[in-house]
């Protein structure tokens, strides 16, 4: 038996779940450590500095820069809105008015008496940042953001597309081992995450959308279906940020594969409850899965959680079942034929332990690196 670090996907119908969660720049953190909150609680605000509009007085006026400020109706901070006049320049004995006025709301930022320009300043925007899981503040850094910890059921996926959304777990009627069709797709579905089947058709994912849903768990899914939601051939390097109006996760990988029933298991666990999930992956190095985090629940019937632990931390062996995370197999299941010791050579000319897989789609025969490997 071979005992390399070899990742695996969590399925873990009752864990605790901690989740960092920072603002983009230094703000201030609104709620106290101990504090109780839901995932759509606001728990750190920011503000970013608003648009800067430069207006070409000095041009407008007909003046020389070192003028402008002669001409101002406001002073520098000064609080204007779009329209308003900021300078202006009375010629012809005062019959004749040249003015320039505020392209936006926002307040006087400078007068520049080199170039002539004047800058408005825009409001800031204020950037909110919500506990996304429902918990117990356990940490909090002032002025970055919290520490959210939860008791809750957790399940990883092999890929996802979309970000961070929060909705109501809703089981399709579809088995694990069916394509979803539109015709599966319920008619209300709105904040809801559909999970069931493998393999939906763009109809359905873009009727999902369409009726409301916030996120689709799906067993597997056909790449070109893929490229057609999200409109551009997006790769499975880093994801999470797709224009997409529905997060999709996927538990297996690409193709046609059934949904894990333990998978299937936790979540129909949580029905009818409220689940955080996030799409966003990674599968380089500092790898990061989508996920589906939802409401504690009770262990799967006929499912030893410790014994399975304990199996997945002996790492790779010879029989056991695993998932390939690096192309050209990626997502594809496995069995382990051979652990070979020592290193050998591989595509990339460089040397490495490998494994020697039947692989599950097919039943060919294939040689891996074992970093390229998860145990499923």
């Amino acid at each position: 038996m071979s005992k390399p670090l070899a990742p695996t996907l969590r399925m873990l119908p009752s864990t605790t779940v901690r989740k960092r969660r920072e603002l983009p720049l230094r703000g201030r953190v609104l709620v106290s450590k101990g504090a109780v909150v839901a995932s759509d609680t606001i728990v750190a605000e920011a503000y970013r500095d608003g648009e800067l509009r430069i207006v070409r007085a000095a041009e407008d006026l007909g003046v020389v820069p070192a003028d402008v400020e002669k001409y101002l109706r406001f002073s520098i901070g000064d609080v204007v809105r779009r329209g308003d006049i900021i300078a202006e320049i009375h010629g012809l004995w005062g019959l004749l008015k040249t003015h320039v006025l505020s392209p936006i709301d926002g307040s006087i930022e400078f007068v520049s008496s080199a170039t002539g320009h004047i800058g408005v300043r825009g409001p800031k925007n204020r950037i909110t940042l919500t506990a996304y899981l429902g918990g117990v503040i356990a940490e909090v850094d002032p002025d970055r953001g919290v520490v959210v910890e939860a008791h809750a059921s957790f399940v990883q996926g092999i890929f996802g597309v979309g970000g961070e959304h929060v909705g109501t777990l809703a089981m399709l009627d579809v088995p694990i081992h069916r394509e979803v069709t539109a015709a599966d797709i319920p008619i209300n579905a709105k904040n809801a995450v559909l999970v069931g089947g493998h393999s939906p058709s763009i109809e359905a994912l873009r009727l999902a959308a369409s009726r409301g849903a916030v996120g689709f768990v799906t067993g597997s899914i056909d790449d070109a279906t893929l490229k057609e939601y999200v409109g551009y051939d997006i790769g499975v390097a880093i994801t999470g940020d797709e224009p997409v109006p529905m997060t999709l996760i996927v538990t297996e990988g690409f193709g046609v594969i059934p949904m894990n029933s333990r998978v299937e298991g936790i979540l129909r666990a949580v029905s009818g409850k409220i689940v955080s999930i996030n799409g966003a992956t990674q599968v380089r190095a500092g790898a990061v899965r989508p996920e589906i985090i939802g409401a504690p629940s009770t262990a799967v019937p006929g499912e030893d959680m410790g014994a399975r632990d304990e199996i997945s931390s002996e790492g790779l062996r010879i029989g056991g079942v695993v998932r390939i995370i690096r192309v050209p197999y990626f997502g594809q299941r496995a069995v382990i034929l051979d652990l070979p010791r020592g290193l050998e050579r591989i595509e990339t000319g460089a040397s490495a332990r490998v494994a020697r897989l039947r692989l599950d789609l097919d039943g060919s025969e294939v040689t891996v690196p074992r970093a390229n490997l998860e145990i499923v």
